[in-house]
């Protein structure tokens, strides 16, 4: 888990600014895989300069880190 006010921005991993992104993370050891072995699909940025790699879609993190996710389950 990452507290939702700590992520500075999520984005997706194929532009090659998010791939230097990555690349650097790694390099420095900023970067945090979250993937389970699963395909890297989303990218979270902290305020603390860390990379967190996940294998979930950049708009259900941002879903999720808004609580609109959370009022879907609750309307329907």
């Amino acid at each position: 888990m990452v507290a939702a006010a700590r992520v500075v921005a999520v984005i997706g991993p194929d532009s090659a600014p998010a791939k230097r992104l990555v690349q650097d993370a790694k390099d420095s050891g900023r970067a945090i895989d979250c993937t389970s072995g699963r395909r890297t699909r989303g990218i979270l940025i902290t305020d603390s300069d860390h990379v967190v790699l996940s294998s979930i879609q950049p708009e259900t993190i941002a879903a999720r880190l808004t609580g609109e996710e959370e009022e879907e389950l609750h309307r329907g």
